[in-house]
């Protein structure tokens, strides 16, 4: 099983920056990828950026050259710097890892996940 804590979420106002953490722990075979998606009030669950064990990067278009993905692989752990900050990024955001266990099976786990309101 894997446990995935999130943090660094909250109230920020429009043009500021947050950044978020995601750590994983427990029985953690190969990760393939790890990840944030978010989900505003209203709307489907969607990817915002990802991020392979080679450190191959994947963004939506709406956060390209705003948002930065990195991730610490001795520690687990994938982050989501986000700089220049506006309304339509408040959503809940929900950190994914993605991956095969022991049996060659995909598995992925999900955070509980963290508020981001961008006040304009």
């Amino acid at each position: 099983q894997v446990q995935l804590v999130e943090s660094g979420g909250g109230l920020v106002q429009f043009g500021g920056s947050l950044r978020l953490s995601c750590a994983a722990s427990g029985t953690i075979f190969s990760i393939l990828a790890m990840g944030w998606y978010r989900q505003a009030p209203g709307k489907q669950r969607e990817l915002v950026a990802t991020i392979t064990s080679g450190v191959s990067t994947n963004y939506a278009d709406s956060v390209k050259g705003r948002f930065t993905i990195s991730r610490d692989n001795a520690e687990n752990t994938v982050y989501l710097q986000m700089n220049s900050l506006k309304p339509e990024d408040t959503a809940v955001y929900y950190c994914n890892v993605h991956g095969l266990d022991y049996r060659k099976v995909v598995y992925d786990y999900w955070g509980q996940g963290t508020q981001v309101t961008v006040s304009s």
